[in-house]
């Protein structure tokens, strides 16, 4: 999974001896957060762009093999925070500003969650936080 938090749940695929997928969700997390997560995925990485229709509750309900009831409030989350949004009678769509939202979302918990600890550290060990910058200024040039 390639998912934009560090704390986010880890599901994956196996695929059967019949050739079927079966999805393996964390059991320490809601599978509603876990599909709500893997359609944040989809929308960062591009495979459901701004305006798409996604597929029904009953056709991700079939897909991951779970309750309709889990991935209505999967939806109802990501309705709640603007990420998709309902037409009725219609279906569920992706929202124009979807992957500016995840973004941003992921630079603020990324500055809270990894870049604040790393300074609070630096700072404790007494290093400057120009030393600290001008390391990760030298990690510019180097390709992931």
């Amino acid at each position: 999974m390639v998912s934009y938090s560090s704390n986010e749940p880890v599901y994956c695929r196996e695929v059967d001896c019949e050739g079927y997928v079966n999805w393996v969700f964390d059991e320490n997390s809601p599978i509603y957060r876990q599909i709500a997560q893997m359609i944040k995925n989809e929308i960062l990485n591009g495979t459901l762009a701004p305006g798409s229709k996604i597929m029904s509750t009953n056709e991700y309900a079939t897909f991951y093999n779970v309750n309709p009831a889990t991935v209505q409030k999967a939806f109802r989350e990501l309705v709640e925070t603007g990420i998709l949004y309902k037409q009725r009678g219609i279906g569920m769509f992706v929202a124009e500003d979807a992957h500016e939202r995840m973004s941003f979302e992921f630079r603020t918990r990324f500055f809270t969650e990894v870049l604040d600890p790393i300074v609070d550290q630096a700072r404790q060990a007494g290093i400057p936080l120009e030393a600290v910058i001008r390391y990760l200024r030298s990690k510019e040039d180097e390709s992931p």
